[in-house]
């Protein structure tokens, strides 16, 4: 089974993936791992690596 993101969709996405990312590599409160960790889930789980970095996240 395949997932194929296209369209104004695929876009959203790509912008909330890559802002999750910069947010957490921003991050002055967690530690290299625990970033390293967020990154990987939000590469390899797009929406819900993004929806998850909402609410469990570091601040």
């Amino acid at each position: 089974m395949s997932f194929e993101y296209s369209g104004l969709f695929g876009l959203l996405v790509l912008i909330a993936d890559v802002y999750a990312i910069v947010r957490t590599v921003r991050c002055e409160d967690a530690s290299n791992l625990q970033k390293s960790l967020w990154i990987v889930l939000i590469l390899i789980l797009p929406v819900v690596g993004v929806v998850l970095w909402l609410f469990f996240g570091p601040r």
